[in-house]
């Protein structure tokens, strides 16, 4: 049964899978597909369905020839989802009901494609609580997108972003790796060395209520959401140009550390469109 968060978006990989279970993907397992990659001796290959019998006429030594084949198969897609303290701020958008849209959404892309799907929550750790094992039965990615979007963070930080890479598959996965990334920067950068035998694709979550669209005027309580500490901060026209300079500033900065490892962020602040992701593929992944 489909989740009603999700929205399908097409996606492709850059790498060639070495699943073992068919799929849609270009893989390096030798199987009953239709991509050609060369020719073998039958005592190699015994497939008398694959002789090509052009090639074994010729062939002055009068050895059977088979064509190889690889096959399609699947690869591993995960969902690492922040649940730190800052993501449970509320603007204009929910930012958890938005990554829940998200889950949703590529466990049902996944499954269209025969992919095996998991979910890996963190906050200040992993959360045992919080993880959906890879597997191609999605009813279970589902109820978690459901639980997701309602979740109210404890005030705690995302270090648990570093305690990822153990609970990830042994063979290359897609890994949307969803944050706000409101982390230090040294410690991201730790976390996608560690992660670097995978490819990731940063789905970074603000929203425009965090800065753009601040009161110009007036006094405004601020909350740090990891922490608890509450303050008041007196807005006027400089403060609010400073906040708005700091998060692109940030933007930047998050931009620059992503291209450093090649893979480019995704950013959202105005909810999810399936076909915006559709398209960064197309854009960042074609083959």
């Amino acid at each position: 049964m489909q989740s009603e968060l999700a929205k399908e978006f097409s996606y492709q990989i850059g790498w060639r899978s070495r699943g073992r279970h068919p799929g849609r993907h270009i893989s390096a397992q030798r199987g009953l597909g239709m991509d050609f990659v060369g020719h073998a001796p039958l005592i190699a290959y015994p497939d008398p369905r694959r002789i090509d019998l052009r090639l074994t006429i010729r062939d002055p030594f009068e050895q059977v020839f088979v064509r190889i084949f690889n096959q399609r198969s699947a690869t591993p897609v995960y969902v690492a989802c922040d649940l730190s303290g800052s993501m449970g701020f509320s603007g204009e958008y929910q930012k958890l009901h938005t990554a829940a849209e998200i889950t949703a959404s590529v466990a049902y892309s996944a499954s269209r494609v025969n992919d095996p799907f998991g979910f890996i929550g963190f906050d200040q750790s992993v959360r045992e609580d919080w993880i959906s094992h890879s597997s191609t039965r999605m009813q279970s990615a589902y109820l978690l997108a459901e639980k997701l979007k309602d979740y109210q963070p404890q005030q705690v930080d995302g270090s648990g972003i570093l305690e990822i890479t153990p609970h990830l598959s042994r063979e290359r996965a897609l890994v949307f790796l969803i944050s706000d990334f409101h982390m230090p920067l040294d410690v991201l950068e730790q976390a996608i060395i560690s992660m670097q035998r995978h490819h990731i694709v940063p789905i970074v979550l603000w929203d425009a209520a965090e800065y753009r669209k601040l009161p110009e005027f007036g006094i405004a309580q601020i909350v740090d959401r990891e922490s608890g500490e509450r303050r008041s901060l007196f807005l006027r026209g400089d403060m609010h140009t400073r906040i708005q300079a700091s998060f692109a500033e940030r933007r930047d900065a998050l931009t620059q550390l992503f291209m450093r490892y090649d893979i480019p962020p995704f950013f959202i602040e105005e909810g999810f469109k399936a076909d915006a992701l559709t398209e960064y593929f197309y854009q960042f992944m074609a083959a």
